[in-house]
């Protein structure tokens, strides 16, 4: 069996939880990384049974500022090597920036951003030194288009993005691939987290099935692809928004994401 591990963030639930699952049928070995350590048990025993691999986990708050080197140290305190490494933690919050919480923002940015870059950059060099390596960093389709009332997690997306293609440009040659997984609404906890579970952007676009994205992701992935856009509709959005003025673009999204004091209240 090989020595060998894939790395998912964000493992226990989502997105993360079936990329776990796809690598897992697929006979890779596992570090699982998320806050809930019962849920990372229960992942644990579950894949080592049905799939005979070897499962790690690890249980993390990565929002935390020296996150990222935690988790650094605690792999290679196990002495494992990430052949994979998919940055799919991430979180958003729902609401005018002005009334929404600057704590929550700075957490947002760390995970989303800072964290996301450390753990490219630590596990990233001993790829380079390896010689072969993937990396996956899960942007969104708020990745290509500015969110109001989500604006700090929409710019957050951009950066993942932006960082995703020019690291795919100079780890080439080192013969290490990165991908963007950019989804649109998934069914996933996250409007629950970000406090957007009444919006009319779930009521505008139906959620997908996680499972569907991640073995989109799986596949774009494997094949190297640098931006993997999941979802006919969502390709087209982006398309058209490229040839749309920006002032009528941020209205659009504005518009279609509003409907929040009314959630506020009840909330």
């Amino acid at each position: 069996m090989s020595t060998k591990y894939t790395l998912i963030t964000g493992a226990s639930k989502g997105i993360g939880l079936e990329l776990a699952r796809i690598f897992a049928k697929e006979h890779y070995n596992l570090i699982l990384v998320a806050r809930s350590k019962d849920l990372l048990e229960e992942l644990q025993t579950n894949f080592i049974k049905e799939y005979d691999i070897k499962v790690e986990v690890i249980a993390l708050d990565l929002t935390k500022t020296d996150a990222a080197e935690e988790l650094y140290q605690k792999v290679h305190s196990l002495d494992l090597e990430v052949e994979h490494l998919i940055n799919n933690a991430g979180f958003g919050d729902y609401g005018e920036f002005l009334d929404t919480s600057l704590e929550k923002a700075e957490q947002m940015i760390q995970l989303n951003i800072l964290t996301l870059v450390k753990t490219c950059h630590l596990f990233g060099q001993d790829m380079k030194k390896a010689g072969y390596g993937k990396i996956m960093n899960v942007g969104s389709i708020a990745s290509f288009i500015p969110g109001p009332l989500m604006a700090t997690y929409y710019a957050t997306k951009a950066f993942v993005l932006s960082f995703t293609e020019a690291l795919s440009v100079e780890l080439k040659d080192a013969k290490i691939s990165v991908t963007a997984l950019c989804p649109g609404t998934t069914r996933t906890n996250f409007f629950e987290v970000a406090s957007a579970s009444k919006s009319d952007l779930l009521k505008k676009m139906k959620p997908v099935c996680p499972y569907k994205v991640a073995l989109y992701g799986y596949k774009k992935m494997m094949k190297k692809k640098v931006v993997a856009l999941y979802g006919f509709k969502n390709r087209l959005l982006v398309f058209m928004t490229r040839f749309a003025p920006r002032k009528l673009v941020r209205s659009m999204v504005y518009q279609i994401q509003k409907k929040r004091k009314e959630d506020k209240k009840i909330n």
